[in-house]
């Protein structure tokens, strides 16, 4: 990694010139080379005591590094939960390459959220004259749902749920991300709508008034 080395430089540095901070730092840098280097040594002398005596790892063994030469890894290896609703608004387009299968059966689905992977889309979820008329498309957003995302594959698989309209107006807009965050927009069923009062105009009484802090 590489080491950023720190100095003042104060006006008896000025006195000195430029050179004596030059030098300053150069023999900052000489220290720190000698220390690394000492350090592989104690840690390649290690290695070979090692090897001759249990044949364990190699002096070009990565584990006899230090651990902040280590860049750590892992990998993912269960979902405990599933978070993202699978739901996201995006465009469709076709695919690059016309002369494929899969050009005849799938279309391009690329999301807002770019942290959402791009998905194939039958299409037969397209509208009818997408294929001819791509265009006239290229500003419409969709909302898509990931069904399936393979291990091995750089794109997810998915179906075209519902047309918003053109991108850049409120209303689809809004109703984008209300789906995306599985925000349930839906009209009040007629059970909830028979517990409010039905005698209209309804007005809060006097004495529920009192109780109540008016936020008006």
């Amino acid at each position: 990694p590489d080491v950023i080395i720190e100095a003042q430089f104060d006006d008896n540095d000025a006195e000195h010139g430029q050179d004596h901070l030059q030098d300053m730092l150069t023999d900052d840098i000489k220290k720190l080379s000698l220390d690394t280097g000492e350090k592989g040594k104690a840690a390649g002398v290690t290695g070979m005591q090692r090897t001759k005596q249990d044949d364990g790892p190699k002096a070009n063994d990565p584990r006899l590094l230090p651990d902040e030469f280590l860049q750590r890894t892992a990998k993912v290896v269960y979902i405990l939960e599933k978070k993202h609703s699978r739901a996201a608004t995006g465009f469709i387009k076709l695919l690059a390459d016309r002369n494929s299968e899969l050009f005849k059966r799938c279309a391009m689905f690329s999301p807002v959220d770019h942290r959402v992977p791009r998905v194939y889309v039958p299409l037969a979820d397209c509208p009818p004259d997408f294929v001819s008329k791509p265009e006239a498309y290229s500003q419409m957003l969709f909302i898509c749902r990931i069904v399936d995302w393979k291990e091995d594959s750089n794109f997810a698989s998915g179906q075209l749920c519902k047309s918003l309209g053109q991108a850049g107006e409120i209303e689809p807009e809004s109703e984008g991300i209300l789906t995306e965050y599985g925000v349930d927009f839906s009209d009040f069923s007629p059970e909830v709508l028979e517990c409010l009062p039905q005698n209209l105009p309804w007005v809060i009484s006097p004495g529920e008034l009192a109780k109540r802090r008016d936020l008006r």
